[in-house]
């Protein structure tokens, strides 16, 4: 019997295991805003091209639409890939342009 992965489980376990991209360990102030609900305040944790992390106790579960607004940036869309309990790990729908990233990590 052959192992069946739906394309968003195999993004998840490859999201997991083979980033596209280094991440960069930080904190900064951020809103995060799941579709069809108000935004909350939370710190981000961790940032790369391809997504994010963000401390946060929610309900939100793999596949809600979400955006996350940072401090002089409109809402970049993404997806929860993750949600442990405590943080929620997400996708971005487009990458983040890497002197985007560059500028944010070097304010930090």
């Amino acid at each position: 019997m052959a192992l069946i992965i739906k394309p968003h489980d195999a993004y998840s376990v490859a999201a997991q295991e083979d980033r596209c991209a280094p991440r960069h360990p930080l904190a900064i102030q951020a809103t995060l805003r799941p579709s069809g609900a108000t935004g909350f305040n939370t710190v981000v944790t961790d940032l790369s091209l391809g997504g994010f992390a963000v401390q946060a106790i929610t309900s939100m579960h793999s596949g809600t639409l979400c955006w996350l607004t940072l401090p002089g940036l409109g809402g970049l869309q993404a997806e929860v890939i993750w949600n442990d309990g405590n943080s929620v790990g997400c996708a971005f729908a487009t990458l983040l342009n890497p002197a985007v990233l560059q500028a944010i990590v070097a304010r930090r």
